[in-house]
């Protein structure tokens, strides 16, 4: 893998990590596990993998952890993890998103590095305790934005920052999805049943769901920073309690403008995410669905595609890049992506020693603006769309 280093002279032990959530059943746990070990970086040696005791101590046996360290709860692993002599390093949060904020901060205060999903908890107070929790901490905070992780994203975000489409002026960003498109949260559809209720998911539904991806990745490849919004916010189907369906127009700093749409009741879209970006020089295209490309307009000049290692590329994709030019790289590399770029952080503050500048994953700071976002685009929507300043 390109994001190693040929000169490697010596192998870095796996860091110890541990798991909260992510049990039977729970999709996401899933991912992150695969993610943490495609580049060999981590050992899963403990979790609180559910709520419910039983059920974390079925998922441990599932995944062959020691049943010593196999916990009922996130706290009592983190007090006792941190105890060990060869206790977690780092920990994995993959709950829904009301849990994220006393789980996170348990493992911080102790001194275990935090990995989180996104979002960063269900409410800006609690974002913003987080964030002044992490800022005292020894600790390092990773968010799993794991679109960032893309090489094509990278080639993106490389080619803003050195000036290839002049000063930005109009951002688009779109990440319309299926599969709420009838009331599946009340056939007790677990993904379904947690995204949809105010308690567990936060504000926002399709805004905190995947509106944030959308607007991340905005903020990723543009570096701009957003000063307003206004939000049309929709419920679509009959009972659900937060939005399915947004619309979102965007003020940054500096005179660009940009819209959002993020919706989960878009009949023919999977992961329709999208992103086209256009400044004073040219303009840009990126694709999550075929990943592996980006398209770039000169201003006056034909298009051109640049592929993933391929013609055009440059060092950010090259070295997140794991195999050569025409095996598609996807998500759950891109998701690997964040976790070895956490690993690179992580080993770099063991031995006391600044990480690369290459090394790029979203923060705790990205978290905040994240649930910040998504409580504008309530406030707004509940004001007629009238503009918010975040």
């Amino acid at each position: 893998m390109a994001i190693e280093g040929k000169d490697e002279q010596a192998r870095e032990p796996r860091i110890r990590l541990g798991m909260v959530g992510g049990g039977a059943g729970a999709f996401i746990g899933a991912v992150h596990r695969m993610a943490a070990r495609l580049d060999d970086k981590f050992d899963l040696v403990a979790g609180a993998l559910s709520s419910t005791p039983e059920k974390a101590i079925a998922s441990g046996r599932d995944l062959g952890l020691d049943p010593s360290r196999t916990y009922g709860s996130y706290k009592e692993m983190a007090i006792r993890e941190a105890r060990l002599k060869d206790g977690i390093e780092a920990v994995s949060i993959v709950t829904p998103n009301h849990v994220h904020f006393e789980a996170a901060r348990e493992f911080l205060k102790r001194g275990i590095h935090v990995i989180c999903d996104k979002p960063l908890t269900s409410n800006l107070a609690d974002a913003k305790k987080l964030k002044k929790a992490a800022d005292e901490s020894n600790a390092l905070f990773i968010l799993t934005h794991n679109y960032t992780g893309y090489p094509m994203v990278r080639q993106a975000r490389e080619m803003v920052a050195n000036g290839d489409l002049g000063k930005i002026r109009v951002v688009q960003v779109e990440y319309p999805q299926d599969w709420l498109t009838e009331a599946v949260e009340q056939t007790g559809a677990k993904q379904a049943v947690w995204r949809t209720d105010p308690a567990q998911s936060g504000a926002g539904g399709s805004t905190g769901d995947i509106g944030t991806h959308a607007y991340n990745l905005a903020a990723f490849i543009t570096g701009l920073t957003l000063e307003s919004l206004a939000a049309d916010l929709d419920s679509f189907v009959e009972g659900r309690r937060l939005d399915d369906n947004a619309h979102v127009m965007l003020r940054y700093e500096g005179g660009a403008k940009g819209m959002l749409w993020c919706s989960q009741v878009a009949p023919g879209h999977e992961n329709g995410l999208k992103i086209r970006v256009y400044g004073t020089k040219g303009g840009i295209e990126w694709v999550q669905a075929d990943p592996n490309y980006l398209w770039f307009t000169p201003f006056g000049e034909p298009k051109r595609l640049i592929t993933r290692n391929g013609a055009g590329a440059g060092a950010a994709a090259g070295r997140v890049s794991r195999i050569p030019s025409g095996h598609p790289e996807g998500y759950l590399e891109a998701f690997a992506t964040i976790y070895t770029e956490a690993a690179h952080a992580i080993n770099a503050h063991k031995k006391g020693v600044a990480v690369d500048k290459a090394v790029i994953y979203p923060t705790v700071d990205d978290g905040v603006k994240g649930v910040a976002f998504v409580e504008a685009c309530v406030a707004s929507s509940k004001k007629n769309g009238a503009w918010v300043k975040l």
